[in-house]
């Protein structure tokens, strides 16, 4: 029995842009057109076959200024657009870049200024099956891992579509030449230089002449099933995120206990999800390295990942932060002096600065420090006071007798930059009187009718 025909390309173009939700609901988008057969039919299919009054449609250029003959390129792409009455946007490289990845790199940073100078909702390129099965090949070759497998995605969350990408290169082509269309060729795509051209004129054609005659339809269908395998762990993994990973100030903090007891593959995978909020994926060694770290470290220690990721371990968290890179000194600390009866003042430690407001007077006993506010007999200590940065050596009485701040934060559990901006509030002996979040020396609260002052201490 003789196959049925597929309906034609425009029709099942129409049902592609259905399914990524573009057609039907006030989209504008914006073509990325390069002159090349792919990038006209697409513009071609949009203007005149997508049969969608609610679609705006512009295009975009980009002259990489890489080869001779790419300025009538740009000028063959301005006239089509005016012929068809499409918005074009275009830029020029200056200078030239000088690989193909920076040459992507300039092209995207171009497109997506355009898309947002336009205002336009989606950008679409002519990727196609073709590209796709080329691309999941030279992945493989390189060693990826299932998200590589995945290859090019049909949409993105920027609203990068690719709608071309389930058709292959011989029907576009052939819509191509039934639209009477004429584009330009680009004869950098004839030579072998580029390891993707290899790929394209010599490996993939010898595969399916001699190892697999159905190998790039394969190699699509890989790159399916390992998208699927993708969604499946996102939905995985979306509630372990939420339990073991937190934000704050800028940085990524795991929760170690909680990491530590996933399986490697589950930890690698969270560990990565992490990761990508600061833009930022390590290799498998890398991951490893990272993931033995936070596991087995004590408290207090960092671990620098490629891509300028700190990793330091704060008792039961790990915070993940890029590294700065101009870090420069810390301003210098200013100590505040506290006199007797009432005042304010301003002072900084570890680059952070703090208010101090304190008074003088009788008080009934409960005059107990918290973690920001300190009672203590006034009688008791060696004036004037001091608020400023502990020092190494810094000790503070306790019930169990004198011992080192730095045993006390760590009883806290306080963090290596918590400690830094510290403050410590001291008499004119030197004996440390209180740390905020420590607490206050043992053997200084006032009895009933004693003189007492109060101190509290927040931020500016």
């Amino acid at each position: 029995m003789p196959r049925t025909p597929p309906p034609p390309l425009d029709h099942r173009v129409r049902q592609n842009l259905e399914t990524l939700g573009v057609r039907g609901t006030g989209a504008h988008v914006m073509v990325a057109v390069s002159g090349g057969v792919d990038s006209v039919a697409l513009l071609h299919l949009l203007r005149f076959a997508a049969d969608d009054p609610t679609m705006t449609l512009s295009a975009a250029h980009f002259d990489h200024a890489m080869r001779p003959g790419s300025e009538a390129d740009a000028h063959w792409v301005r006239g089509l657009c005016r012929a068809w009455g499409v918005p074009l946007s275009e830029a020029r490289a200056d200078p030239s870049p000088r690989t193909e990845e920076a040459a992507r790199d300039a092209r995207y940073a171009f497109l997506r200024a355009a898309q947002a100078g336009a205002g336009a909702t989606h950008l679409a390129t002519a990727h196609h099956a073709d590209d796709q099965a080329e691309t999941v090949l030279f992945r493989v070759l390189r060693g990826t891992g299932i998200q590589g497998l995945a290859g090019i995605p049909p949409v993105d969350a920027t609203g990068l579509i690719r709608p071309l990408l389930p058709f292959w290169r011989v029907e576009i082509r052939r819509y191509a030449r039934h639209a009477e269309l004429r584009w330009r060729d680009d004869p950098s795509n004839q030579s072998l230089d580029p390891a993707r051209n290899r790929i394209r004129r010599g490996l993939l054609p010898a595969i399916e002449r001699t190892v697999a005659a159905g190998a790039r339809a394969s190699l699509v269908r890989l790159a399916q099933l390992a998208r699927e395998d993708e969604a499946a762990w996102e939905a995985v993994l979306a509630p372990l995120l939420a339990e073991a990973v937190h934000e704050e100030d800028g940085a990524v903090l795991l929760v170690r206990e909680r990491f530590a007891a996933y399986d490697w593959p589950v930890a690698a995978r969270l560990l990565r999800a992490a990761l990508r909020r600061l833009a930022t994926v390590p290799d498998r060694a890398g991951t490893r390295m990272a993931i033995e770290f936070i596991s087995r470290a004590p408290s207090g220690r960092t671990l620098r990942l490629a891509g300028g990721v700190l990793i330091t371990t704060e008792f039961g968290v790990a915070r993940l932060c890029r590294a700065a890179e101009n870090p420069g000194e810390p301003p210098p600390d200013l100590p505040l002096a506290v006199a007797g009866g009432a005042g304010e003042g301003r002072f900084r430690v570890g680059g952070r600065e703090r208010v101090a407001r304190w008074s003088e007077g009788q008080v009934q006993p409960g005059g107990e420090a918290d973690s920001a506010t300190v009672c203590i007999a006034a009688d008791r200590v060696a004036w004037p006071l001091a608020l400023r940065g502990w020092m190494p050596g810094d000790r503070m009485r306790t019930r169990a007798g004198t011992r080192p701040l730095k045993k006390l934060f760590g009883e806290a559990r306080m963090t290596v930059a918590a400690r830094r901006a510290a403050p410590a509030l001291a008499d004119a002996a030197g004996s440390v009187l209180w740390v905020p979040g420590v607490g206050a020396a043992a053997g200084l609260a006032p009895r009933p009718g004693e003189r007492a002052i109060t101190l509290l201490v927040s931020d500016v």
